[in-house]
């Protein structure tokens, strides 16, 4: 505007000297026509010169003056462009500063959703750096209507996408909420439940631990003994009492195997089982005893030798505390064990009375 200015004064002042000599010549020229007196060659040389020189000098400024106003016609066209597009960039600029405002809210609710679902967390990053770049980009680049035009409606479209997406999480943390809630719910009566087991294991423990402590003050008995490695014995002449030698539980210490007796220690009720292998002619038995007399005899017969004839036989007695047991092979019997352990005694205490 000053160089418009500078150049208008100066077309002004031309102008006045322009006038002031073309007056001047129109004088000289009317006083050359009053005075008819002859002139020198040269002098009229140089009056045709300087009138040649005058017309050139205002067309020039007519020119430069016409160039001026082309120049400043031009200037307010430039300026009537210059506020359009300045209304525009401010247009832009306000919907800029608009979808930023809005990214940065919907910035600050994505950051409240990534704390309770932290799968979406790389593509709200993703979003803020793409808004970090327009915004840089929007600052160095004020010129660019139609790029920042194009990157404004794709920040638009990513910001519509964020709504879509924040809907989405919003409808899925809802959704997990809503789970949450239910777990909570049945929590709740598993806990109760827990509790109400916790309280029947504690009333089990107890019962458990006093029957285990009944249970230890009650006396443990159990033995299983196998006859002889010897083979075959009998068949004798008179009865005689079997001891059974090998021992491989006697807990409690009731068998004897010295003697063949089994020795009650406390009343009650016992299981009472044994084993009777033969293996030549003739008969293979035995007798039981309780207190030296006798509760019960089996016998079988075998027409051959080295053909094996076995039975079990078990019983449940009621003792008392001293009570004995002892088996007997009768006169005319034999009876066959060896390593093998084909004839056994066993017994235990069921329970005490």
């Amino acid at each position: 505007m000053r160089v418009v200015a500078g150049l208008l004064l100066l077309l002004l002042g031309l102008c006045g000297s322009g006038a002031q000599g073309e007056a001047g010549g129109l004088g000289e020229v009317a006083e050359i026509n009053q005075n008819p007196d002859p002139k020198h060659p040269a002098e009229e040389s140089t009056q045709q010169s300087t009138k040649q020189t005058y017309p050139d000098v205002w067309t020039e400024l007519r020119a430069l003056r016409d160039m001026v106003v082309e120049q400043q016609v031009h200037m307010e066209l430039l300026q009537r462009e210059n506020s359009v597009q300045a209304t525009e960039l401010v247009s832009l600029e306000s919907r800029l500063t608009s979808s930023e405002s809005k990214t940065r809210d919907l910035e600050k609710e994505n950051a409240d959703l990534q704390t309770r679902l932290s799968s979406s967390e790389s593509e709200l990053l993703i979003s803020k750096s793409r808004i970090d770049q327009l915004e840089r980009e929007n600052t160095v680049q004020a010129t660019e209507l139609t790029s920042l035009g194009s990157r404004l409606t794709a920040t638009e479209s990513k910001t519509s996408d964020l709504e879509k997406e924040n809907a989405d999480l919003q409808t899925r943390l809802s959704s997990s909420e809503s789970r949450i809630d239910q777990l909570e719910t049945e929590n709740a009566a598993l806990q109760t439940r827990l509790n109400s087991s916790e309280s029947e294991l504690l009333i089990s423990k107890s019962r458990i631990d006093q029957l285990e402590r009944e249970n230890a003050e009650k006396p443990k008995v159990a033995f299983y003994t196998a006859l002889t490695d010897a083979g075959n014995l009998g068949p004798y002449n008179t009865d005689i009492t079997l001891k059974y030698s090998k021992v491989f539980t006697n807990i409690g210490k009731a068998y004897n195997p010295s003697t063949g007796f089994f020795t009650a220690p406390v009343k009650g009720v016992y299981s009472l089982q044994f084993t009777v292998f033969g293996y030549h002619v003739g008969y293979t038995g035995v007798q039981v005893y309780k207190n030296n007399q006798r509760i019960m005899y089996n016998s079988e017969k075998s027409s051959e030798n080295y053909v094996p004839e076995y039975f079990t036989k078990s019983l449940v007695l009621e003792l008392t505390a001293g009570d004995e047991i002892h088996l007997v092979l009768p006169s005319g019997d034999s009876i066959y064990d060896n390593s093998d352990n084909f004839s056994t005694f066993s017994g235990s205490l069921l329970f005490t009375l």
